[in-house]
């Protein structure tokens, strides 16, 4: 029973460290967390289906999504502790970070023979022009 204690108030630091780097655990957020996940899966059926499984690879893209997150904890720090401005440099990471895991699953999909609708495309391509879009205008400021 002490273990299970334990083990539970580890969880719940761990939760309360994590929740408090990402900020709050809202709606983009959790589109993010849905994003990797999905895309994550998808690299995985991907690489079954190209006879391509690698376990070093799948550790090297898992990598690749905590980086993501640590990411997103950086700008969230910047906007909360420096900036002071609420949460606008950790959206704009977010959406850069949602529609490049979008493009990603997309690829993924059609790689495996499945049609992805063209709508579905559209909104994740318009997402990433916005953010191109977004780098070009802070460049020019």
């Amino acid at each position: 029973m002490d273990q299970i204690l334990t083990i539970r108030l580890y969880a719940a630091g761990i939760g309360i460290f994590v929740g408090e780097i990402l900020g709050s655990f809202d709606d983009l957020l959790y589109a993010l967390v849905a994003f990797v996940v999905t895309d994550y899966i998808t690299g995985v059926l991907r690489a079954i289906v190209e006879k391509k499984l690698s376990s070093a690879i799948g550790f090297k893209g898992i990598c690749k999504k905590v980086c993501i997150f640590t990411l997103v904890g950086v700008a969230n720090v910047l906007d909360v502790h420096i900036i002071g401005s609420g949460c606008v440099l950790r959206s704009a990471v977010i959406f850069f970070y949602i529609s490049n895991e979008g493009i990603s699953i997309i690829e993924n999909a059609t790689r495996i023979g499945l049609p992805v609708p063209q709508k579905l495309q559209d909104m994740i391509l318009q997402l990433q022009d916005n953010n191109v879009a977004n780098k070009k205008g802070e460049k020019n400021k």
